[in-house]
């Protein structure tokens, strides 16, 4: 990425600031300003507060999210934590409250009727209650309330509703970090990695969608980090350049969803640019004798994901379609270059769900 862009902080970050805030004043530490937490990767940012109100049986505390030089639509916005006492042994209960969407279909990280709180942001925030609980004599039992102002109109610019996140935003972030979206900056990023691989003498090299499917081809391959390609969306970008620049192995990891978005023929992944065509994959099913049942299921599916669980259930591997297809995609943009392709297909958990080449 260039160093000239600057990074900005996850609404799951922002919400876990805003959390150990009102969990510190709850229990009579007052308002830590600014209030730090430890990310995943263990950076300590320090975020200032823009609201704080403490009252009988609640406190509340709030931070304008900041994203950098990211074209984030939730740049700026207010992202507020009310945090009450819980049931004794309840632990951390997580609620949406206005501006913060529910999850209503099935094929999301969450469950049915769970606030969009992510995982990843759900542990940073137990994790502070916890260390907040134990600085000042909490038991580390409470409700959590998130709240995102004008958080309902903000979420029509994004794909929640058709995913049938419905009410609001979803609370996101794996790092805590966000890098800056900048499509000339990545793009050079993926052609200077394959020069540093071909310069480093690298056979193989991993094109991967995000840090899961990175880590997925490390253990898988055996893979070192220079053979590794931050690709994100940008499937396009590694091909061309590799047909150009030719790597003898090339193996694409990532995501059901955005490697079905390849096996349609699309190179560029981004959700604002290319959609899952589930009737697309609806076809595969029919092309692998799945029946015109499961057929119409996986047309009327919400998610890939959830297609790929609907015919996991049935016993079709749908995740191997997929790669297959998505293989093919990427030797036709090849066009003959001598880089032989394989796809590996991996689920949230980064758990592989299919293969090929």
């Amino acid at each position: 990425m260039s160093a000239s862009l600057r990074h900005g902080w996850t609404t799951g970050a922002c919400a876990t600031a805003a959390t150990t805030a009102a969990y510190t004043a709850l229990l009579g530490g007052g308002f830590p300003d600014p209030v730090e937490i430890t990310l995943p990767k263990g950076q300590r940012p320090a975020f200032a507060l823009a609201r704080e109100e403490l009252a009988a049986g609640y406190a509340m505390a709030a931070v304008v999210k900041d994203a950098g030089d990211d074209p984030d639509v939730t740049h700026g916005a207010l992202i507020r934590s009310t945090v009450r006492h819980g049931a004794p042994g309840s632990g951390v209960v997580f609620t949406a409250g206005p501006g913060v969407g529910t999850v209503t279909k099935p094929g999301l990280p969450l469950p049915v009727g769970e606030p969009a709180i992510n995982p990843v942001p759900r542990q940073m925030m137990r994790e502070h209650v916890a260390e907040v609980a134990a600085r000042h004599g909490g038991s580390g039992d409470v409700v959590v309330e998130i709240s995102v102002e004008d958080g309902e109109e903000l979420a029509r610019r994004t794909w929640n509703p058709r995913l049938g996140i419905l009410g609001g935003l979803s609370i996101l972030g794996t790092t805590g970090i966000v890098v800056p979206y900048s499509c000339s900056a990545w793009i050079d990023s993926i052609r200077r990695g394959i020069d540093v691989a071909r310069a480093a003498g690298r056979t193989h090299v991993a094109g991967c969608t995000g840090s899961t499917s990175e880590r997925v081809a490390a253990e898988l391959y055996g893979l070192p980090e220079d053979a590794l390609l931050d690709m994100g969306d940008f499937a396009g970008a590694v091909l061309k350049y590799l047909r150009r620049h030719p790597v003898p192995r090339l193996t694409v990891a990532g995501g059901i969803g955005k490697l079905s978005k390849l096996a349609d023929g699309h190179l560029d992944l981004h959700s604002g640019r290319s959609q899952v065509d589930l009737g697309m994959l609806a076809g595969l099913v029919r092309s692998a004798g799945g029946g015109e049942e499961l057929a119409g299921r996986v047309s009327a599916a919400n998610t890939a994901l959830h297609a790929l669980r609907l015919c996991q259930e049935a016993g079709l591997p749908l995740g191997d379609l997929v790669a297959e297809r998505a293989r093919r995609t990427a030797a036709e943009v090849l066009r003959g270059a001598p880089v032989t392709v394989d796809v590996v297909v991996i689920d949230r958990a980064g758990v592989v769900v299919g293969r090929a080449g």
